[in-house]
């Protein structure tokens, strides 16, 4: 079986997000949706909140399992015997930073692989700060987010 983990805060999850798990599930047999609990990032929902909202964003996608964790990815990845991680690129800007994850990644464990996906042009701007900063000053988001998770972001928002 070909698997990859996509992992990420996700906080919130985004149609960006969405576009890149589709994409990847046409690759893959199985994706393992890594939500990071990553204690330097001051997120907006909390760990439980985001695993719950990706679950209900990709409810329809027999391929995904949403999992969490707070380690190293590669470590994650040891864990569920993953060789693979998939990792989005919406920008030049995303490029350097991707690229230097990917190669610590690969330091940290030589059979690691980055797969790098681009979302379609009209998710290329999308990202959850985008999502938060217009949620902050209650302005509407559901075009930018899977329709699954506007409820949660509404009941943040009010």
């Amino acid at each position: 079986m070909k698997k990859a983990i996509y992992p990420g805060t996700f906080d919130p999850v985004t149609n960006g997000h969405l576009d890149i798990i589709k994409r990847a599930c046409k690759i893959f047999d199985k994706i393992i949706v890594a939500v990071a609990d990553n204690k330097d990032k001051k997120t907006m929902f909390s760990l439980h909140k985001r695993v719950e909202m990706m679950k209900k964003a990709t409810k329809d996608l027999p391929k995904v399992e949403v999992k969490s964790f707070n380690s190293l990815l590669v470590e994650f990845a040891k864990k569920e015997d993953c060789k693979i991680i998939i990792r989005g690129l919406r920008a030049v800007s995303d490029f350097e930073y991707e690229l230097q994850m990917g190669y610590a990644n690969k330091s940290l464990d030589n059979e690691i692989d980055t797969i790098y996906l681009m979302p379609n042009l009209e998710n290329a701007f999308i990202s959850s700060s985008v999502v938060r900063s217009i949620l902050k000053y209650n302005g509407d988001v559901s075009h930018l987010v899977p329709k699954e998770i506007i409820r949660d972001l509404n009941v943040y928002s009010n």
